[in-house]
């Protein structure tokens, strides 16, 4: 009994180990979620006063953008739950049925050994076994032999009671996460509907001003997206380095950072390039990375890459796989295209801001000319 009780407790802490890997990702999923739900919570507050109130139109609008931003942002980490817990239930059924099968053999395997002794039992089989002995030693290894048979029925039913057991573990764990990943859908389909309401109170919004005042919002939200003190701190850090230091204002005819994406001006040295949804975003030279951050605004994350002393940008990356510090190679994935709500529409596309910094700080880059 001891030894069923130490087996069925391993077992039932290596399943737990197992899932509790899952759950701790999930559980990490839950967490980005609770986060991007405050900062919703908090905008809604603001967003409520500027109803209320009479402020500038920018605000107003500005606010309502951000919003749809976080509501982006909150769907995108919610799929991502609804995904790993999806992973998680096909696992745990595939163990399931594993285990549900195995508990199949072992209960043919035990009732085919208890047949075979019953008609041994009635047919004294077991006293001709014996009394058929040539001898007492023969005897000794005859019972020997009985009792092996008998510890291997009942190791099959210690089997059988701990495969049992472990369905039922699986089981139980199955019904949870599938009634998480029901949780999940529901509350998908809640924040869709939420941030299409979003997107219709915003257009109404945009709709009420001048042309002339559209201009100035989009202007100044292209003002803050300049990168001048930022670089000025990377051009320090970039000196000397040899990563890439083939690299030249000349160097064209460069692959796209986003595969399949469309090009247009921005501002200054940047070009907005936008790709579909979960789009790689790769480095178009080989070089070092010399900053990885996490804009406060938009949750997003910026990289920068040195290409000997040049500098480029890859700003509004969902998320990230490069790490400061260490060498790209040419075309090597460092991130994930992120979302960007048009202000002018409030419609959500996907788009990296790249920008590409001389030495020189007085000499000034068109960052599209690299790829022409």
């Amino acid at each position: 009994m001891r030894y069923k009780i130490l087996l069925t407790l391993l077992l039932s802490l290596f399943i737990i180990n197992v899932s509790a890997q899952t759950d701790s990702k999930i559980e990490n999923q839950k967490k980005i979620i609770a986060s991007i739900e405050k900062r919703i919570a908090n905008e809604e507050r603001e967003i409520t006063k500027l109803r209320s109130g009479k402020v500038a139109a920018q605000d107003r609008i500005r606010r309502l953008a951000r919003q749809i931003d976080n509501r982006n942002q909150l769907i995108s980490a919610t799929e991502k739950q609804a995904q790993l817990l999806r992973e998680d239930l096909e696992k745990i059924g595939n163990k399931a049925t594993t285990l549900n099968s195995r508990l199949t053999i072992y209960k043919e395997q035990y009732a085919e050994m208890v047949r075979e002794a019953y008609r041994n039992y009635k047919h004294n089989n077991y006293i001709a076994y014996i009394f058929a002995s040539e001898n007492f030693n023969d005897v000794a290894r005859k019972i020997t032999n009985l009792r092996a048979v008998a510890a291997i029925r009942e190791h099959k039913i210690e089997q059988i009671i701990i495969t049992s057991d472990s369905v039922t573990i699986e089981k139980s764990h199955l019904d949870k996460q599938k009634q998480a990943l029901d949780s999940t859908r529901d509350k998908l389909a809640r924040e869709r509907t939420k941030l299409r309401n979003d997107e219709d109170y915003a257009r109404s919004q945009i709709n009420n001003i001048s042309k002339k005042e559209r201009g100035r919002i989009k202007e100044k939200i292209a003002q803050e997206g300049k990168l001048d003190v930022a670089i000025g701190e990377l051009r320090k850090l970039s000196k000397g380095n040899k990563k890439g230091n083939s690299f030249s204002k000349n160097t064209s005819n460069l692959r796209l950072p986003v595969a399949g994406g469309r090009v247009k001006r921005y501002i200054e040295n940047m070009a907005e390039i936008t790709g579909a949804k979960d789009s790689k975003v790769t480095s178009i030279y080989e070089g070092k990375v010399v900053d990885v951050k996490r804009n406060r605004i938009t949750n997003r994350y910026d990289v920068y890459i040195a290409h000997g002393e040049y500098i480029t940008s890859y700003t509004n990356l969902e998320s990230v796989t490069a790490q400061k510090g260490s060498n790209i190679l040419k075309n090597q994935t460092i991130g994930v295209i992120g979302p960007y709500v048009d202000i002018m529409t409030m419609n959500t596309e996907y788009r990296v801001v790249f920008g590409i910094y001389s030495p020189n700080p007085s000499e000034k880059m068109k960052a599209e000319n690299c790829f022409k």
